[in-house]
């Protein structure tokens, strides 16, 4: 797996966040966030189908204007964590165990009618291929403007104006006249762009991007990902950033969660995992960066064999096969455990020398 990385951002550079998202409500219409509580509370989240486990015991929490990252190689379950956040699994994939909180309240216990209320009011998810999630037969403002409609109970005369305010918000030139235009007679940075002029309509508390910059290009994808970050800081809107690109992680992350085959193998704020990673798979995909430093006798590190189908999962830690520290104290599963600060990982040789 070849991942690169530019730049860690800076410390400190997430700044002042003035205004918060409306809490949401429970049944009784009575607000249960406080500012205390986390935007959203997963708490041993396991995903499953059939007799195999796609997604093991996950826990983590996102605060009000935070950017939690979730990093990983394809199929180790960020996509499905994401989905069951927003209750969107479908069938035969299903929860088989855990709790997911939106500001207090538990989303896994409401039905489909409640969750479509709160979906694109108090929580909106930004899909990987933008052209594909918008629909190809209504005009762009149009589908804008559906979400203040329904949640918000605007007039579509008058969502259409506030429609029209956000495409011009999320850089679209000539925005009046972009509005009337079909997803197909757009650019692929210009449908990413809309895609968040929707996620952001209704100010949502918490928005899941997901894969949200990979088919973009280089410049598109830092143009994104710095208006992503400016209109974060001014709502205060909690994100879960899906990636396995480090050079994103590093652009947009407060806090990282790393995931292999399923489960979450490291946490900690973004600073402490570049200078210090824990896990060696951590350590291997650091290892990976397109960076002179990384690369030996003009060849680029690779982290050695591959991940472990679902259902042939190795006993104990499912890195053991590929991991240069692994003994036979490896055949018993390691515990997600706090080291120093805020970082944790799942290891029995947390931070050893490779």
């Amino acid at each position: 797996m070849t991942v690169s990385v530019l730049t860690r951002k800076g410390a400190g550079s997430t700044g002042a966040l003035p205004v918060q998202p409306r809490p949401v409500e429970s049944r009784g219409g009575t607000a249960r966030a406080t500012a205390a509580e986390p935007v959203l509370a997963i708490e041993s989240l396991t995903i499953g189908t059939g007799a195999v486990d796609l997604v093991i015991d996950v826990s983590f929490q996102v605060a009000p204007g935070e950017t939690l990252c979730l990093v990983g190689e394809s199929g180790c379950g960020k996509s499905l964590t994401c989905l069951a956040a927003m209750g969107l699994l479908a069938e035969p994939v299903r929860r088989r165990a855990g709790s997911v909180r939106l500001a207090g309240t538990e989303l896994t216990s409401l039905g489909d009618r409640r969750l479509r209320e709160i979906r694109g009011r108090d929580m909106a998810m930004i899909f990987q291929d933008p052209v594909a999630s918008l629909n190809p037969v209504q005009r762009v403002g149009r589908q804008v403007a559906e979400a203040l409609v329904v949640h918000e109970g605007l007039s579509m005369r008058s969502a259409m104006r506030r429609a029209i305010e956000l495409l011009d918000r999320v850089g679209i030139a000539r925005p009046d006249e972009r509005a009337n235009a079909y997803p197909h007679q757009l650019s692929g940075g210009m449908c990413q762009r809309v895609m968040i002029a929707m996620a952001l309509a209704c100010r949502p508390k918490l928005i899941v991007a997901d894969e949200a910059t990979t088919a973009l290009d280089v410049t598109t994808q830092a143009q994104i990902l710095k208006l992503m970050k400016t209109l974060q800081d001014e709502t205060g809107t909690a994100m879960i950033f899906v990636t396995h690109d480090l050079s994103v992680v590093a652009e947009i992350a407060d806090r990282v969660a790393v995931m292999y085959s399923g489960r979450i193998v490291e946490t900690g704020p973004v600073d402490a995992l570049f200078d210090h990673p824990a896990h060696p798979y951590t350590r291997g995909l650091m290892d990976c960066r397109l960076h002179a430093l990384s690369a030996a006798n003009g060849r680029l590190a690779a982290i050695g064999g591959t991940v472990p189908r679902p259902a042939a999962r190795p006993i104990g830690c499912a890195f053991r096969p590929r991991c240069p520290r692994a003994d036979a104290r490896c055949e018993t599963l390691p515990e997600l455990r706090r080291l120093f600060g805020a970082q944790t990982a799942a290891c029995h040789f947390p931070g050893a020398a490779r």
